[in-house]
């Protein structure tokens, strides 16, 4: 069962910072970020889009 929640709280994003793109799926030739907190995990991406990133 804490397994279950683990998982459940661990946001990831892939960023590529050559091609400037964020991506929710694992993408090849980008640079995994995990987040234990939905807080941190938006105020990246917010930061990201900051910069003008492409999400896919």
């Amino acid at each position: 069962m804490e397994q279950k929640n683990l998982a459940e709280n661990l946001w990831r994003v892939w960023v590529d910072t050559r091609r400037r793109i964020v991506s929710f799926h694992e993408e090849e030739g980008c640079q995994l970020l995990e987040f234990r907190s939905r807080e941190m995990f938006l105020s990246c991406v917010d930061q990201y889009t900051g910069m003008q990133y492409r999400y896919q």
